[in-house]
C-alpha cells in the first residue's frame, strides 16, 4: 500500500473554503480538470467527467461537516491503482483568516511501482490544491 499527501495554505477562512469544496458534487467548481459531476445513489456516489471525456466513479465513505472533512473511494477510473481511499480536510490555520487544506490518499499500485503511483497522485493533489488556492485568493 502506498500513501501521499499534499497541502496548501489559503488566504480565506475555513468556513468559506469548506463552503466551496465540502459538497461531494462540487469538484467542477474548483478543480479545472473535472468538467462535470453527477450524483447518484442519493448523493453517495459521484460520476465525474474529466477534460478528456474520461469517466471516474467515486463513493462517499465518510463525511463530517463540523470537522470539515470527507473521505471517498474510487469505484471505477483509468488510474493504475486499486484500493484507493482519499480524504480532503480543511483546518484553521494558526494565522486568523487563513486555512490549511490537506488532500491525502492511500492505494495499491497496479502494474506500476509505488514511486510512480505516488508521483501521479501527488501531482493530482498538488495541482488541484493550487487551483483551489487560485480560486479563493483575493
Amino acid at each position: 500500500m502506498a500513501t501521499t499527501t499534499a497541502s496548501v495554505r489559503i488566504p480565506a477562512p475555513p468556513d468559506r473554503v469548506w463552503q466551496l469544496i465540502g459538497g461531494f458534487d462540487s469538484l467542477p467548481d474548483w478543480l479545472p480538470y473535472i468538467r462535470k459531476s453527477e450524483l447518484g445513489e442519493g448523493g453517495r456516489t459521484r460520476s465525474l467527467t474529466n477534460e478528456q471525456g474520461g469517466r471516474i466513479t467515486e463513493r462517499l465513505e465518510a463525511f463530517d461537516d463540523k470537522a470539515r472533512t470527507y473521505s471517498y473511494s474510487i469505484l471505477e477510473a483509468p488510474f493504475p491503482v486499486t484500493g484507493y481511499l482519499s480524504t480532503i480536510t480543511v483546518r484553521e490555520d494558526p494565522e486568523r483568516g487563513f486555512s490549511l487544506v490537506e488532500w491525502s490518499g492511500t492505494f495499491t499500485p497496479d502494474r506500476i511501482g509505488d514511486d510512480e503511483a505516488i508521483a501521479l497522485f501527488r501531482a493530482i493533489y498538488g495541482d488541484g490544491l493550487e487551483a483551489l488556492r487560485r480560486t479563493l485568493a483575493p
